[in-house]
């Protein structure tokens, strides 16, 4: 019986793997086709028969890793191909569009014009992305996620402030950022400081609100077995309510990843320095540049994607225990 299943499962991966090389293979000569001069905008019929036809092939090729169980659980490469090839499907498709139709580079560039841009500025996005995540978006969403950790920590303590610090978040965290960067750039000068202050203010009530509610999540059982054995505050707090509290915790440490770049960003776009991701979009855009802004827009999307990523391995790691992170 367990030689069958292993036989069974090995039959079905050795079929997967030879999909997937086709499917890369004819991957590979439809984006060859479309390098070719003359086809920029005057893409045939056979052109886009294959181009469906490869997105079809991919769709299920995805449902079919993603869906074939053997009753043995999942497995990496159950989880991690699926979007794989879906991003990498998605990428293709955009080179074929934006190059079957001729779409002005104005209007939307292709991943292979990315990728020639990303080679070609990579000392200047090296230098604006050691400028934008290190010294304001990274110090941001510490001194963002620390101080609404600690403050939650606080109003845990005294009700009155908690009743009033959760109503005044949900009116900070509908302030627009092109609202608060001003006033923080009056406050903090034109240099980082002021863009780090943007990120603090973004990231703060999220964390501060998630914490207050994480710490309120374990259950009242619990708390009276903690009462019945004589537990004090503190002992209650570091070894039930914190550890209850840790998804969200996380949680709001990985809305907070998101929120620190986009406000970088945003802060260096309406002023700042003449260095930075935001001042580079900014200011390229205004000279039709766009591939170095599409560029930039890259390595902020790669660099939020592996920021959040990290931080949902730390979880993994810290809140193993959690029915989400159960197998079947």
């Amino acid at each position: 019986m367990i030689d069958a299943g292993l036989r069974r499962s090995a039959s079905r991966f050795s079929r997967q793997v030879s999909w997937l090389v086709l499917l890369a293979i004819t991957a590979f000569a439809l984006t060859s086709e479309v390098s070719l001069d003359g086809v920029a905008g005057n893409a045939g019929w056979d052109f886009w028969l294959k181009a469906i036809g490869v997105w079809l092939a991919a769709w299920m090729m995805v449902d079919t890793i993603a869906n074939d169980g053997d009753g043995n659980g999942s497995s990496r490469w159950k989880d991690l191909t699926p979007p794989i090839l879906f991003g990498l499907t998605l990428l293709f498709l955009w080179e074929w569009v934006v190059v079957g139709f001729g779409i002005p580079t104005i209007n939307l560039l292709a991943p292979s014009a990315i990728g020639t841009a990303l080679v070609r500025y990579a000392d200047t996005l090296t230098r604006d992305f050691i400028w934008t995540f290190l010294h304001e978006a990274l110090l941001g969403w510490l001194l963002g996620s620390g101080a609404g950790f600690l403050v939650a920590l606080v109003a845990d303590r005294i009700p009155f402030l908690r009743r009033g610090l959760l109503p005044l978040g949900n009116v900070v965290s509908a302030l627009p950022i092109v609202g608060i960067a001003p006033i923080m750039i009056w406050w903090f000068t034109y240099d980082w400081p002021s863009k780090t202050a943007v990120v603090i203010a973004m990231t703060f009530f999220p964390m501060l609100v998630n914490t207050v509610a994480g710490l309120a999540s374990s259950g009242a059982l619990e708390r009276d077995l903690m009462r019945s054995y004589g537990a004090s505050y503190w002992s209650t707090l570091t070894r039930l309510r914190l550890p209850a509290a840790m998804p969200f915790i996380f949680n709001g440490l990985k809305i907070n990843s998101t929120l620190a770049m986009i406000g970088a960003i945003v802060a260096e776009y309406l002023d700042g320095p003449t260095i930075g991701m935001g001042f580079r979009i900014n200011t390229q855009a205004a000279l039709s540049q766009t591939d170095i802004v599409w560029a930039e827009i890259a390595v902020a999307m790669v660099a939020g994607s592996i920021f959040y990523g990290i931080i949902a391995l730390i979880e993994r790691a810290v809140t193993f225990w959690h029915p989400s992170y159960r197998r079947a």
